[in-house]
């Protein structure tokens, strides 16, 4: 491995995203008859840190409100962070002007969740895909129309569907229609915000092998963000697990799956289905997950946690390795 190689391609430092709603005219008039309307501050990222190296698949897992699609928006720059810092290619986002700029921008591509919603009906498939890539001078005007077939071919499409609209595709084509998008400007990182979540189980199964498909022909690093760590076993080499805006836990993924170390991973792991014949005691994480507007004192999972002492109320514990490889952030490994 050369040093370019053993730098982080993407580098997360303490980043925070708070959406701040303040208290409008009508909401000031309010108070002058004794409403007590406040501001309201939803902690979206409370904190982040987190190291992507090259060609890797980082799987970002937790349950809806925990902030990983919202932690995806801010790695593309979709969202800039209220704190913190994001590193691309060793550098800070937020300094970086010009071609360097362009590149990070450029080099930083997102496939959404829905894939009807993220493809505008009016466009042609053609336009969708090679728009950006001849705006940025990618690729000469005249040559869209091959570049945009090669890669309509790469991600499983028929090239002569280039010219339908997004509504002639189903589910899995529209979100081979928005890989191709995504590739069309040459990323090194690709977020995959929830990519298969809309699919039928044997769509999904495909889109999971085109990705490793383009992993390998195109070197390419991916954030993948999903709830179910069932899909996101298959295709990641890391897992980080989020809770409530944090990192609660970070390892490999075989680690997380034989020895998991958080008590909320733990919880998910068991809601796992599985495929062996008996009888299950089904038995769901206890409680709802807390408004990221109040956010709990100490460890955000204490309220839920069937291990939670004096100390989770209080003190909020940090991520810290306990075994090699393996982060946790949890009071019980001091007590051990």
């Amino acid at each position: 491995m050369n040093a370019a190689d053993s730098r982080p391609i993407l580098s997360l430092r303490q980043v925070e995203l708070r959406f701040v709603q303040r208290v409008d005219l009508a909401g000031r008039i309010a108070n002058l008859l004794g409403a007590g309307l406040k501001t309201q501050i939803v902690h979206a990222v409370a904190g982040v840190d987190l190291d992507v190296m090259p060609g890797e698949v980082i799987g970002i897992v937790g349950e809806s409100g925990c902030g990983k699609s919202t932690l995806g928006r801010v790695v593309c720059g979709i969202l800039p962070p209220t704190a913190g810092e994001v590193h691309y290619q060793g550098k800070p986002v937020q300094d970086l002007a010009g071609p360097a700029r362009k590149a990070y921008e450029l080099g930083v591509q997102m496939i959404f969740q829905d894939p009807y919603a993220s493809l505008n009906p009016r466009m042609r498939v053609r336009e969708i895909i090679g728009e950006a890539p001849v705006a940025h001078g990618l690729v000469r005007s005249r040559d869209k129309a091959e570049y945009v077939a090669g890669l309509m071919r790469q991600v499983g499409l028929d090239a002569s569907f280039a010219q339908r609209y997004p509504h002639q595709f189903s589910g899995g084509q529209r979100q081979r229609i928005g890989i191709a998008r995504a590739l069309a400007l040459k990323p090194s990182v690709i977020v995959c915000d929830e990519a298969v979540a809309a699919l039928d189980v044997s769509i999904q199964a495909q889109v999971l092998n085109l990705f490793e498909q383009l992993r390998a022909d195109l070197d390419l690093t991916y954030l993948f963000i999903s709830h179910n760590l069932s899909v996101v076993s298959h295709i990641s080499d890391r897992v980080a697990i989020m809770y409530l805006g944090r990192v609660v836990e970070l390892a490999p993924t075989d680690t997380v799956f034989r020895r998991a170390n958080h008590p909320y991973t733990q919880a998910l792991l068991k809601e796992l289905p599985t495929l062996q014949p008996g009888r299950r005691t089904y038995q769901p994480i206890k409680g709802e997950l807390p408004s990221p507007l109040d956010p709990p004192s100490g460890c955000a999972f204490h309220p839920r946690c069937p291990h939670a002492m004096p100390r989770c109320t209080a003190e909020r514990p940090l991520l810290k390795e306990v075994a090699p490889g393996q982060l946790s952030a949890c009071h019980l490994n001091d007590a051990a």
